[in-house]
C-alpha cells in the first residue's frame, strides 16, 4: 500500500475490534490526523462514562454494562481491552482533551429489540447484544482471505495488518484504513447488510450522530468503528431518510457502569464473549512492537520454570530461530501464532501438548482480570457487595480458586454467611466443595471464581434490597411462600441459617409447618429431613436457636417411623432404588437427631426413643417379605452396621433373601441393597467369609436363563468397590474358605455339598419342633401336656410381628 492523501471529510477509520494491529494504527492515525473530536461505535448513553477511562484505577479489560432498569436480567456488554481500537481512541481523546462520543444506536433501543426479537422467535440462549456485528451470516474477514488464498481468516488478518510494519512504524497513519474501506466497500456491493437487518438501523443513527458533529467541529472529525460500516457512514443519504429508519423503535429505560472483563470472557465465542481465540496474545502484540517473538518466548519460559520444568536461555534462542524459519517456509512476513506455538512445543515442551496447554490457558489466552474506579456507577447491592468484599479480603478473581474456612474464626465465619447469602441470591460466586481437612461442621470449603456475567446477577439480586443482608432475608422470605414441595421449604431452612438471615428464619419456619401439616406423602417427608437435621447440627456451630426446628424435625421424624414400612411395599425398581435413597438419608438425619433433639426429656437412645422407634422400623423392613429387595437388604445392612443385628441374624436373614425359592433378580436386589453403594460394602464381604460364601453359592446356582436378568445389578453392586477390594473378593473366591475357618465357604451344590450358612447333617430336633405348628394349622389333636407338642416351643422366624 501506499501513502494516502488527506481525506476531505470526516476521517472513517474502520477497524477489526479487538485486533492490537488496528489499534496501532489508528493511534498513529490520530497523532497524525489531530481531529477535533472523536466518534465511536458504542452506546450513546455512556458518554457520561467516558472520563473515568482516565482515572488511574480503571485497568482493562473492562466492559459498558448496559441493562433494563425494570428488567436488570435483560442486558448487554461491550467488552473493551488494552489492544481494543475503541479504547485506544478513548484514551486517546482524553489526553489531548478533545471531545470523545460514542455513536451507535442507544441501548435502550438495543435492550428493547433484543427482547423483542425473542417474544418473537424465543431466545437462543446465548444472545450476545452489543456486539452484533461478531454474529452476521457472512465473515467479510473470512470472504477477504479467501480471495487473497488463505484458509485461515486470522491467519490472514495477522500478515496484512498485525505484522505490517516498517521499523516498527506503520508505513502510513491512513493507509491501511483507506485500503480496508476498498475492500469492504466491494464486499457491501455484493452482501449488502449481510443478512443483519439491524445494521442498517444502526447505521442511520451512525450516520445521524455524523451529521450533528461536523455541523459542531467541522469536517475535522475522526470516526472509530467496525471496517464492516465503513461504506455505509460515507454513503450520502438524507436525513429525513435516516430519521424515518429510526421511527418507532421499541424503547426501554436502561442504565449503564462500567464493570471489569477477563481475557478469558473475551476468548469465549458464546454468551458476552467476543470471539477472540488469544487476547493474551494479542495483548502482547500490542504491548511489546519492538521484538515481540523475542519477548514472548522469554514469557513463555518463564512461566514452564515457575511450574518446575527446565528451561534455560538456550531453548528461547532455539524457539525464536525456529518460529523464524517456520514463518519464512510458509511465506509470513513475521512468526504469528501457530509459529510460535510449534516452535514452543517442539523446544520447550519437548513435543507434549500437556505443558503447552498450560501456556494456552496462562499466556495465550491469560488471567487478566480488570478494575473500574470505585466512582463508576453502581447498583445499591453491588456497592454493599464491594463493601463486604474489602473488609473480608476476598477479592474477586478471574482464576479458580479453593477457599478453606474456620468458622471458628470471626472472619471465616463473615465470608461463610457472605457466600451462602449470595447463593441465595442466585450469584454464583462460589460453590461448596469436598474440602480436603476435616468434614466437621466447623469447616467449609468453597470454590470461587469471578465472572463478568455476575455484575448482571447482582443487578438483578438488587431488586430484593440495597444491601446483601436485607436482599437475601427479603428473597427467603418469597421462595418460602412461593414453595410448593416440603424439600423446598426445608432446604430454604437449611440456607437461611447457613446464611444467618435471623429474621427470614421465623417465617420460613412457618412455612415449613403449614407444609409439613399437610403433607402426607412419606417419600416427601423422608425427602425433607435430611436438611432439618444438617440445619440442627449447623445450629450448634452458628449459636442459633433451633428449638422450633427441632420439635419440626422430632414431628417428622415420628410420621415417618409410623408411615414408612406400609411405603416401602408393592414398589418397582426404580421406585424401591429411590425409596432406598431415602432410607439412607433418614438414617443419617435420625444419628443427627438423636443427639440434638430430646423430645419430654426421654433419653434418645432408649426403647421409648427416636433411635429405638427407628431401629423398630428397620427391624420389619428387614423382615417382611412384601419390601422391596434393595430395601430389605438396606435394612439389615444398616442395622448390622450399627450393631443391632447380630451377625448371625445377618446370615440367617442373607441365607433367606438368596434361598432357591428367591426369584433371581429379587435376591440381585436384596444383595444390592446389602452390600452396594455404602461405604465398606466390599470390606464387609472380604472380613465375613461366610456371607461371601452364601453369596458366591447363590451366584453359582443361578439358571443360566435368568443369569442375564440379575448381572446388570451385579455389576453395578460389585464395580462400585475399589480395585483392591475386587482384587482380594476374587482371591478369596478362587482358593475357599482359610484352613480351619468356621465357614464352609465356597461349598459346591454336587452330591454330598454343604449349603453355606447350614450343618452338614439334619438336625432332628428342631425339625421336630415344627410339628406341634403343622399340627395347630392342620386342626390335628396334640397332647396339650406334651412339652414337645407345645407350639410355643417351636422357633419364632427372625423379625416375625405377630
Amino acid at each position: 500500500m501506499t501513502g494516502a492523501a488527506r481525506p476531505v471529510g470526516p476521517l472513517l477509520l474502520g477497524v477489526r475490534h479487538h485486533g492490537p494491529g488496528s489499534a496501532r494504527a489508528v493511534r498513529a492515525a490520530l497523532d497524525a490526523a489531530r481531529p477535533r473530536a472523536v466518534l465511536i461505535e458504542g452506546p450513546p448513553e455512556g458518554d457520561a462514562l467516558l472520563p473515568l477511562a482516565a482515572d488511574e484505577q480503571m485497568r482493562p479489560p473492562v466492559a459498558l454494562l448496559a441493562h433494563a432498569v425494570d428488567d436488570p436480567g435483560q442486558a448487554a456488554f461491550w467488552p473493551l481491552a488494552a489492544f481494543s481500537p475503541e479504547w485506544v481512541a478513548v484514551r486517546w481523546a482524553l489526553a489531548h482533551d478533545v471531545p470523545v462520543r460514542f455513536i451507535d444506536l442507544p441501548a435502550a433501543n438495543s435492550l428493547a429489540m433484543t427482547q423483542a426479537a425473542e417474544r418473537e422467535t424465543g431466545p437462543d440462549g446465548e444472545p450476545s447484544t452489543g456486539t452484533s456485528h461478531a454474529h452476521v451470516p457472512i465473515d467479510p474477514i473470512g470472504v477477504l482471505a479467501g480471495t487473497a488464498g488463505y484458509d485461515d481468516p486470522e491467519r490472514w488478518w495477522e500478515d496484512v495488518v498485525e505484522h505490517r510494519t516498517q521499523g516498527g512504524e506503520a508505513v502510513d497513519p491512513r493507509a491501511p484504513f483507506a485500503a480496508l474501506a476498498e475492500a469492504m466497500t466491494a464486499l457491501r456491493e455484493v452482501y449488502g447488510d449481510g443478512g443483519h437487518p439491524r445494521d442498517t438501523v444502526r447505521e442511520a443513527h451512525m450516520r445521524i450522530q455524523l451529521r450533528k458533529a461536523v455541523k459542531e467541529f467541522g469536517a475535522d472529525v475522526a470516526v472509530v468503528c467496525g471496517a464492516w460500516h465503513v461504506p455505509a457512514l460515507g454513503t450520502r443519504t438524507t436525513l429525513a431518510a435516516d430519521r424515518a429508519l429510526l421511527k418507532g423503535l421499541p424503547k426501554v429505560k436502561a442504565e449503564l457502569t462500567w464493570v471489569p472483563w477477563s481475557h478469558r470472557r473475551l476468548a469465549r465465542h458464546s454468551g458476552y464473549g467476543a470471539g477472540i481465540d488469544s487476547p493474551g496474545w494479542y495483548g502482547h502484540l500490542f504491548e511489546a512492537a519492538n521484538r515481540p517473538i523475542e519477548r514472548w518466548m522469554t514469557k513463555v519460559a518463564g512461566l514452564l520454570r515457575d511450574e518446575g520444568r527446565f528451561v534455560s536461555s538456550a531453548h528461547v534462542i532455539e524457539a525464536v530461530r525456529l518460529a523464524g524459519t517456520l514463518a519464512a517456509l510458509r511465506g509470513r512476513p513475521l512468526a504469528g501464532l501457530g509459529e510460535t506455538t510449534d516452535a514452543i512445543r517442539a523446544v520447550m515442551c519437548e513435543g507434549s501438548d500437556v505443558p503447552l496447554a498450560l501456556v494456552q490457558d496462562r499466556l495465550i489466552v491469560g488471567e487478566t482480570l480488570g478494575e473500574v474506579p470505585d466512582t463508576a456507577p453502581a447498583v445499591p447491592l453491588q456497592r454493599d457487595l464491594i463493601r463486604q468484599q474489602r473488609t473480608l479480603r476476598l477479592k474477586p478473581e478471574a482464576l479458580e480458586r479453593e477457599l478453606e474456612l474456620d468458622l471458628r474464626k470471626d472472619t471465616d465465619a463473615a465470608r461463610s454467611r457472605l457466600l451462602h447469602r449470595l447463593r441465595l441470591l442466585a450469584v454464583g460466586w462460589g460453590e461448596p466443595a469436598v474440602g480436603r481437612g476435616s468434614t466437621g461442621t466447623f469447616r467449609e470449603s468453597w470454590r470461587l471464581r469471578w465472572e463478568p456475567e455476575l455484575y448482571v446477577q447482582v443487578a438483578e439480586a438488587g431488586t430484593w434490597g440495597t444491601t446483601v443482608l436485607a436482599a437475601a432475608t427479603a428473597r427467603a422470605g418469597f421462595q418460602a411462600a412461593s414453595a410448593t414441595a416440603l424439600a423446598e421449604v426445608t432446604a430454604l431452612a437449611e440456607h437461611c441459617l447457613l446464611a444467618e438471615l435471623p429474621d427470614a428464619l421465623p417465617v420460613v419456619m412457618r412455612a415449613l409447618a403449614d407444609r409439613a401439616a399437610l403433607d402426607a406423602d412419606v417419600g416427601h417427608l423422608a425427602e425433607a429431613l435430611p436438611a432439618l437435621a444438617r440445619t440442627l447440627r449447623y445450629g450448634d456451630v452458628r449459636s442459633t436457636d433451633t428449638t422450633a426446628l427441632g420439635e419440626v424435625a422430632a414431628g417428622l421424624a415420628e410420621r415417618i417411623c409410623v408411615g414408612l414400612p406400609p411405603a416401602c411395599t408393592g414398589l418397582d425398581a426404580d421406585g424401591a432404588a429411590e425409596l432406598r435413597r431415602r432410607v439412607d438419608g433418614v438414617h443419617t438425619a435420625i444419628g443427627l437427631l438423636t443427639g440434638a433433639v430430646r423430645p419430654n426429656g426421654d433419653a434418645d437412645t432408649g426403647a421409648n426413643g427416636l433411635r429405638g422407634r427407628w431401629t423398630a422400623v428397620l427391624h420389619k423392613l428387614a423382615a417382611r417379605d412384601t419390601v422391596a429387595g434393595v430395601i430389605r437388604g438396606r435394612a439389615a445392612r444398616l442395622l448390622l452396621d450399627e450393631g443391632r443385628l447380630a451377625e448371625d441374624d445377618a446370615a440367617r436373614l442373607m441365607g433367606l433373601a438368596l434361598s432357591p425359592g428367591t426369584p433371581p433378580a429379587d435376591a440381585a436386589a436384596w444383595i444390592e441393597g446389602f452390600v452396594g453403594g455404602a461405604a465398606g460394602g466390599g470390606m464387609l464381604l472380604v472380613h465375613d467369609e461366610r456371607l461371601l460364601g452364601l453369596v458366591d453359592a447363590w451366584l453359582t446356582g443361578v439358571p443360566a436363563d435368568t443369569f442375564a436378568d440379575v448381572l446388570p445389578l451385579l455389576r453395578r453392586t460389585f464395580s462400585a468397590y475399589e480395585a483392591g477390594v475386587r482384587r482380594t473378593l476374587g482371591e478369596l473366591v478362587r482358593r475357599g474358605p482359610a484352613a480351619g475357618g468356621p465357614s464352609t465357604f465356597g461349598a459346591g451344590t454336587g452330591s454330598g455339598a454343604t449349603a453355606p450358612g447350614f450343618g452338614p447333617v439334619l438336625d432332628g430336633a428342631r425339625a421336630d419342633a415344627v410339628l406341634p405348628v403343622l399340627r395347630l394349622l392342620l386342626g390335628l389333636d396334640a397332647d396339650p401336656d406334651d412339652p414337645d407338642n407345645r407350639a410355643e416351643n417351636a422357633e419364632e422366624p427372625l423379625g416375625a410381628t405377630g
